[in-house]
């Protein structure tokens, strides 16, 4: 976007505050459309965390996911989980993942997530 979306920094700005995991979202972003509920960024982060310390090969990296965030500055991200990439007739992957996208990179978005259950 060539001017960031303030009514998409709120609903970030909303669910930091709140520390909520309950909304859900779709955004289009780079050609690729990404759908589930968006996370406070401190949560996304533990959750990444947990999962590369688990990782044999990966858990090296992940103390940089546990660095403190800034409260004071406006989201400039959006941090889904439980999230997938919409492909064709599929969700990718099926279980979820977890996807940092930029505010300033969503070209389009709607309140809610599509589902092929």
């Amino acid at each position: 976007m060539s001017k960031t979306d303030e009514l998409l920094v709120d609903v970030a700005a909303l669910v930091e505050s709140g520390q909520s995991n309950q909304m859900s979202l779709t955004v289009v972003t780079g050609g690729a459309v990404i759908t589930g509920r968006l996370a406070p960024e401190a949560v996304w982060r533990q959750r990444v965390s947990e999962v590369l310390t688990d990782s044999a090969r990966l858990g090296e990296f992940s103390g940089i996911f546990t660095a403190p965030t800034s409260k004071n500055d406006p989201p400039t991200h959006l941090h889904f989980h439980v999230a997938r990439i919409l492909q064709g007739t599929v969700g990718i992957p099926e279980t979820g993942g977890m996807y940092r996208v930029s505010i300033d990179e969503v070209s389009a978005w709607t309140v809610g997530d599509f589902s092929y259950d």
